[in-house]
């Protein structure tokens, strides 16, 4: 049996990917599930948490977000049974490639709209960096639950894509050329009320001056995002290192607003939360075979160009979410 490990370097910036043939399959233990992988999803591998959590080892296999045909189940296992085709249970209208591309995106998004900001009808939300992968499914459930999303585009190309969606999206700020004010952008489209949830890709936390340079590429300033938001509301962030200072905090205090951290790991820390777990993913899958899902897919990659493909992602090149199909 081949398959795509990641090797750990020296240091956290060195990492390299292989191939390794394993020659025999292990035993299925009582409360575990065997499967024949039909696709399987690449998405960048978080080596801080692996090593936070404990699970270094010299080769760690890449891809979690598979879907496929279950070949035997253990003792204790009656969710599944064998052939079930599953991600939980895959729909019969959605393929292989299409499941194991949206799981990732689908739980991220609906941990941050459902239940870290609580979205309803009539909220306004800013998603940044509409047009990634993540970003496009976030604007899909969004509209869904009947928000009024709000967009940020690095680019000509991707400003007229997603001014292209329908459901549209209210405004779709173009902060390539760094002269637009993200913050003037939403008060006015909010009529200076500010936004409900802003859900981030990541922000500066320091002046241009003392910010590394790939912090500088299109990222909004902490206070930016502080600004914008409207009383009440619920900052969804990317950034695990954010820091904020007193006046920071005091400004939230006043609006009584909130802070939360996007991990999508955190459905796999604690077994107290495999049932919502469960129902996210299955969920995800109804929406994505009812058509409210509509992922950004590359075409499906062979085997035997998953390495080149993982580097790609790792490295945050691509902008369409990329799958190996079997």
């Amino acid at each position: 049996m081949k398959g795509l490990y990641f090797q750990q370097g020296s240091t956290n910036e060195e990492i390299a990917f292989v191939f390794q043939e394993k020659e025999n399959l292990p035993v299925t233990e009582d409360n575990f599930v065997k499967l024949q992988v039909k696709a399987c999803a690449l998405s960048q591998i978080n080596t801080k948490l692996l090593a936070e959590m404990k699970l270094e080892k010299d080769f760690f296999p890449v891809g979690r977000e598979v879907a496929g045909i279950v070949l035997d189940v253990g003792s204790k296992v009656s969710f599944f049974q064998p052939d079930d085709e599953v991600v939980v249970h895959k729909p019969e209208k959605v393929t292989w490639t299409e499941a194991a591309g949206t799981i990732r995106d689908g739980v991220r998004a609906y941990t941050a709209l459902h239940y870290l900001s609580h979205l309803s009808p009539g909220k306004s939300v800013l998603i940044m960096d509409g047009t990634s992968t993540f970003g496009t499914i976030a604007i899909q459930l969004a509209h869904h639950r009947g928000a009024k999303v709000i967009s940020t585009a690095c680019s000509l190309e991707e400003k007229q894509s997603l001014e292209r969606l329908r459901p549209s999206v209210a405004r779709v700020i173009d902060v390539s050329n760094g002269k637009v004010h993200i913050a003037e952008s939403c008060l006015e489209e909010t009529g200076g009320l500010g936004v409900d949830i802003v859900l981030d890709a990541g922000v500066r936390l320091y002046s241009k001056d003392d910010e590394p340079p790939m912090k500088l590429q299109l990222l909004p300033h902490k206070h930016d995002i502080i600004t914008l938001l409207g009383v009440g509301g619920h900052w969804i962030t990317t950034e695990e290192n954010l820091q904020l200072d007193p006046p920071d905090s005091h400004c939230l205090f006043l609006k009584g607003a909130t802070v939360a951290f996007l991990n999508d790991e955190v459905w796999n820390l604690s077994n107290i939360q495999q049932g919502k777990y469960l129902c996210i993913l299955k969920d995800v899958m109804e929406k994505l075979s009812s058509g409210v899902f509509r992922p950004q897919l590359d075409e499906p990659i062979p085997l035997y160009e998953a390495k080149v493909s993982m580097e790609v992602v790792q490295k945050n090149q691509g902008r369409k979410k990329r799958v190996v199909q079997f």
